[in-house]
């Protein structure tokens, strides 16, 4: 995905605001050994581009004059009431270098589960996005989570999801295995199927 930005020089708060006053969004670039280099970027292509998931999850092009760089977005400020981003920054991407970054997860078949269509269970989901690490090229857009087979009253962790091919979890996610996904019967169903096993035949 391509992001056209231009180099600013102005600094300070002053600057900001009159850049934002004319629509534009102030920002940075930074990291792979390079120097910080402030940008401006066209709000409302900005504004559009981060309602996409892949503007968070993917690695971006981004375009400084005649330069294009490889980078992740890293951080959005927003406005606290008003739809209005105040900053955001981008992370140049060494292409030798592993990246530790969140992705999105998408959870799968959860309409095909037994426990879901004849148990009555509901599954919870309890993360968005799970943080992973690996080289540029095999960064994912999105992580699948296959919840065919999540049975009542069980869990999935991180440590169980079927990851892509170069990619691994984060240490710190791998130590603490967190919950992503869990399937619970309510216990107004568990109730009903009670009263309905221990009611007597009609006369």
């Amino acid at each position: 995905m391509k992001v056209i930005a231009f180099e600013r020089s102005l600094q300070g708060t002053g600057a900001s605001r009159r850049l934002r006053n004319s629509g534009k969004t102030p920002g940075i670039v930074y990291g792979a050994g390079e120097q910080p280099q402030m940008i401006e970027v066209d709000h409302n292509a900005l504004w559009h581009a981060l309602k996409k998931e892949v503007f968070h999850s993917s690695i971006l092009d981004l375009e400084v004059g005649d330069k294009s760089q490889r980078v992740l977005l890293r951080d959005v400020q927003y406005h606290p009431f008003r739809q209005l981003v105040l900053h955001v920054d981008f992370q140049r991407v060494d292409p030798n270098k592993k990246l530790h970054t969140k992705v999105p997860v998408h959870f799968m078949n959860q309409e095909t589960n037994p426990a879901v269509k004849l148990g009555g269970a509901v599954i919870s989901h309890v993360v968005t996005e799970i943080e992973i690490e690996c080289l540029p090229a095999d960064l994912p857009e999105f992580v699948e989570i296959d919840l065919s087979q999540i049975a009542a009253g069980q869990s999935l962790h991180a440590k169980e999801i079927a990851l892509p091919k170069g990619v691994s979890l984060t240490a710190h996610v791998e130590a603490e295995n967190p919950v992503v996904a869990a399937a619970t019967v309510p216990a107004g169903a568990v109730s009903s199927e009670t009263e309905g096993e221990g009611a007597a035949p009609a006369a």
